[in-house]
């Protein structure tokens, strides 16, 4: 199968000067400039023009031509545009040609900007962008990728010159090519009532506007994704693709998958072999993403699985990822309740959290008497032995604010969750992940802290959301794989071509020391207790610098800008 060319979108500053371009890419304005990398979907485009003013939806989105009209004219564009469900981002220009950008809330469709030559360059690609800040990577956000991964430097991306726009801002250029932020969105409140139909709402759009009319798969495992088949059948016929053990013909998700009798839910099983086991060496070639995709390690079991989804002739694949980061957060409302007073309640969830955890509740207590929301129930790890690069501790949200931890954590998962669309990508298989919604976030932030934190029941939220279109089974089920075996196995049966990698391309730029990565990935493969987040990012990353660096940078071209009223 032919490597396809990841989905990706940006623009320039208005300007009189020459505008840089990405060769291939399709125009969708030129004053001021607007374009689309080859291949995007049409149906991810949406414009309406009224006058000199114009406006944009790319991406994902409930919008409707007339929504489009009005948010064209009011005063404040998030005030319309901030609302609507799916994953997208809007562009606006004004007559007098100052342009307006909307990232949106959760951060799933990353925008990052460039200062060029010729002005403000913006796009939603920081590989892509890269060359035209001299095409470097950023070892400082390397190093502090491999330390914490859920924390990476803030403000920087990938590569050097590259600056990511914060989720939920407003991005606005004006006619002098100055860049200025904003932020639009700020959690909301609302009832238990109002915060499960808005949450109803936001994901059933969301999944509605993705497979409508179109042929579409999903991922067919615990509730999360079992909840975005159940709700994309209501549209149209969904294959519910479920993986399981090639040895194994009974149990776990299979057990469950079987007992969904839905109507326009066709099943389907997709078993794994020791082939699939994680470090496998496969013949699909990894793809150049904009930073190490989280799937990197089990890059042969998804590079196979893409290929059968791609085959059915599917037009949409749903996940189920983000639904653990919502439902499943750490308790960081200790916090709250410590600072307001409910020193007794938080005492008792401190320690029924502990106790579901097997651990002592006195580190929860502790951090939430001093208000350290971000740190609850997550130790900070200190730097492996193996990085060479002194790090900073990984940046979380200060104070006792359990909603702006959650939405920090949040965004960083699905930011990275983009990297897996731009994998998907290169195998023709359009990915999306519907619980990164902008729309999905608010809603579930809005919710009374009792409806989202629960050591008594599994995602309670989601379950009581749905309860009326999910088996009882279904709502019931709170045990999930543990997959930590698969990557010690997998990490022996691979060690030969794996242990090369501790002496590559991060050890010759000072990243990391290889003597004791080399240790650290043989006491892995013996099955030795392992902290694996930063083993897998090292390992990871290695093959993502492979990746980069075989393949080609994007060109770009300079072009004069069209004069208004010339288009």
């Amino acid at each position: 199968m032919k490597e396809q060319t990841a989905r990706w979108f940006g623009g320039c500053a208005p300007s009189s000067r020459p505008v840089a371009i990405p060769v291939g890419a399709c125009l969708v304005w030129s004053d001021p400039v607007l374009w689309v990398s080859e291949g995007w979907r049409p149906e991810h485009l949406q414009t309406v023009e009224l006058g000199g003013a114009r406006i944009a939806v790319l991406g994902s989105c409930s919008a409707s031509e007339r929504d489009l009209a009005r948010a064209l004219t009011c005063p404040d564009l998030s005030t319309v545009a901030g609302w609507w469900a799916g994953t997208h981002t809007v562009v606006r220009a004004s007559e007098r040609g100052a342009v307006e950008i909307l990232a949106d809330a959760s951060g799933a469709s990353p925008l990052y900007t460039v200062n060029g030559a010729g002005g403000v360059v913006w796009g939603t690609s920081s590989r892509a962008l890269a060359p035209l800040a001299g095409g470097t990577l950023d070892t400082e956000w390397l190093a502090a990728f491999l330390r914490e991964r859920s924390s990476p430097a803030p403000g920087r991306s990938a590569w050097t010159g590259v600056e990511p726009v914060p989720a939920g801002h407003t991005l606005m250029l004006d006619t002098a090519g100055k860049a200025s932020l904003s932020p639009w969105w700020t959690p909301t409140r609302r009832t238990r009532g109002n915060a499960s139909t808005a949450l109803r709402s936001a994901l059933g759009e969301g999944v509605r506007i993705r497979v409508e009319g179109v042929a579409a798969t999903t991922d067919l495992a615990g509730m999360d994704s079992t909840t975005l088949a159940v709700l994309a059948a209501q549209y149209g016929p969904i294959t519910g693709v479920t993986l399981h053990p090639a040895e194994v013909a009974s149990g776990g998700d299979l057990e469950y998958a079987r007992a969904l009798a839905v109507p326009g839910i066709t099943r389907t099983v997709f078993p794994l072999s020791v082939r699939h086991l994680p470090f496998s060496e496969t013949d699909v070639r990894l793809p150049a993403t904009d930073e190490p995709a989280p799937s990197t390690p089990v890059w042969a079991m998804l590079a196979d699985q893409l290929r059968m989804v791609a085959s059915s002739g599917s037009k949409c694949h749903l996940t189920g990822d983000g639904g653990d980061n919502l439902f499943l957060p750490a308790p960081t409302h200790l916090a709250s309740l410590a600072r307001s007073g409910h020193w007794l309640r938080m005492v008792g969830d401190a320690m029924d959290w502990a106790r579901l955890r097997r651990q002592s509740p006195r580190p929860l207590i502790s951090a939430a008497l001093r208000g350290n929301a971000a740190h609850i129930g997550r130790a900070v790890r200190a730097q492996p032995a193996w990085l060479s690069l002194a790090t900073k501790d990984p940046s979380t949200p200060k104070g006792s604010d359990a909603d702006a931890a959650f939405v920090a954590s949040l965004r960083t998962v699905a930011r990275s969750a983009n990297a897996e669309v731009q994998l998907a990508d290169s195998l023709g298989v359009a990915l999306h992940n519907p619980y990164f919604d902008g729309a999905v976030l608010d809603a579930v932030v809005s919710a009374p802290t009792e409806q989202r934190f629960s050591a008594h029941r599994y995602k309670p939220m989601l379950a009581d959301t749905f309860a009326d279109l999910l088996p009882e089974a279904h709502r019931q089920r709170a045990a999930k794989g543990s997959f930590v075996g698969d990557f010690h196995q997998g990490l022996r049966s691979n060690l030969r071509h794996v242990l090369p990698r501790a002496e590559g391309r991060l050890a010759a730029m000072g990243i990391i020391n290889p003597v004791p990565l080399r240790a650290a990935i043989h006491a892995a493969a013996l099955g030795a207790q392992t902290v694996w987040p930063p083993l897998l990012s090292a390992i990871a990353t290695e093959a993502w610098l492979e990746a980069v660096e075989s393949t080609s940078a994007t060109e770009w071209k300079w072009t004069a800008p069209t004069p208004a009223g010339a288009r």
